[in-house]
């Protein structure tokens, strides 16, 4: 288990290099759109060291683990063309973006520093991260709102506005750069999946589902990465009795013992230069007399990806995650496939992002997605029934 992993990664110092560039890009051009597109002239940003808002996160440069002390930013957009104007209410410079703007001799207190900003730019709307549905963008604490609501110069107060829509278009929109690591970021991330499941690790009769996760997790340590969360490996298994799918994933017994003829499941992600993987596969396990995977389970697997098909049609900006998948069951109800089914959950579909486990998805940067983010309120989960249900 102390094997390095082989994985190519980057230098620290080339991690942190590229993370500036993709955050100044990020703010210089894509920002400002977003700000119009909500019609947010200001944003502000406000977090305590060590319980960051989700969206300050993103935002802090590579050399900032954390906020310090009390980080405060704000976005100002003054319009006609003008550019943002990014400041950061602090005693230094946050990054090479963010220009620190507070005189302690002038304003001792940080709050009256702010409200004074806030009266030579005078905004129309101050957009805050408060959300009922979007925790990632729900990031401003009671405390900090309470101080900011008593800082604001008078009349200002009314201006405030949830920045939900601006929250969520900044942390799900891609730019070119981004797109393009990303695909060497899942190959990565598959990479290292290859390497867990290889077959001089894998031994029949022996190796437990435990075993591949606690590898799994190992390689990734190995190659200087962390995981997004921690991997889970199950199996499914022929079984003549009653098969229950949904134990095989939520209430599988932990630590089982692979067996010839297990098809096994793996869910894995990685985080590298703030992206994240969400990587699903399967593996079978040959039984001594077989040279290629069943018949029935190489069915299984083409009427999924033919349902994926049908799903993935359905994608289209402004298209709401439900007609998304009122459309796909429609379509595939005209195909009288009854061995299809879709499970949904109000998870989140993930293949690109740089937040937790949250409520918003990739959108990429050049199309209009002003509700693209509708269609990431739905995971969809694919399952393809067989005649013995052998899979």
């Amino acid at each position: 288990m102390g094997q390095k992993s082989g994985v190519g990664v980057m230098s620290q110092r080339e991690q942190a290099i590229w993370v500036d560039s993709m955050l100044e890009f990020r703010m210089e051009k894509i920002l400002p759109d977003l700000m119009k597109r909500s019609g947010i002239d200001m944003w502000i940003i406000i977090s305590r060291e060590y319980n960051e808002d989700p969206v300050m996160k993103t935002m802090l440069p590579s050399e900032w683990l954390s906020a310090r002390r009390r980080t405060i930013l704000v976005f100002y957009d003054p319009q006609n063309g003008k550019p943002l104007e990014k400041v950061a209410i602090a005693r230094y410079d946050v990054g090479r973006l963010l220009k620190g703007d507070w005189n302690i001799d002038i304003y001792p207190d940080q709050w009256e520093a702010l409200s004074n900003l806030v009266s030579k730019y005078h905004p129309q709307k101050i957009g805050i991260n408060t959300s009922e549905y979007f925790g990632l963008a729900d990031g401003l604490v009671d405390t900090e709102k309470t101080h900011l609501e008593q800082a604001l110069p008078s009349g200002f107060k009314d201006r405030l506005v949830s920045a939900e829509s601006l929250a969520i278009g900044w942390l799900e929109t891609r730019s070119a750069m981004e797109i393009d690591f990303y695909q060497s970021l899942c190959g990565l991330s598959r990479e290292i999946i290859m390497q867990g499941f290889s077959p001089d690790f894998i031994k029949a009769d022996a190796t437990t589902t435990d075993d591949i996760v606690w590898r799994l997790r190992q390689l990734v340590t190995d190659a200087g990465l962390e995981v997004w969360f921690h991997p889970t490996v199950s199996i499914q298994r022929q079984d003549k009795g009653n098969f229950d799918h949904l134990r095989s994933f939520s209430g599988r017994p932990k630590d089982q013992v692979i067996q010839y003829g297990d098809l096994l499941h793996v869910d894995f992600g990685i985080t590298y230069n703030r992206l994240n993987t969400d990587q699903q596969q399967h593996f079978y396990i040959l039984k001594p007399d077989e040279k290629e995977v069943p018949a029935s389970i190489q069915k299984a697997f083409a009427t999924a990806t033919r349902l994926q098909d049908i799903l993935t049609d359905q994608f289209a900006v402004t298209r709401s995650g439900n007609d998304v998948l009122s459309n796909a069951l429609t379509k595939a109800k005209k195909r009288r496939d009854n061995s299809v089914h879709i499970y949904t959950s109000h998870w989140f579909s993930r293949p690109s992002c740089r937040a937790d486990h949250g409520y918003v998805g990739p959108a990429k940067w050049g199309q209009r997605c002003r509700r693209l983010y509708y269609l990431s309120q739905y995971c969809l989960f694919y399952r393809a029934q067989c005649g013995k249900r052998n899979s």
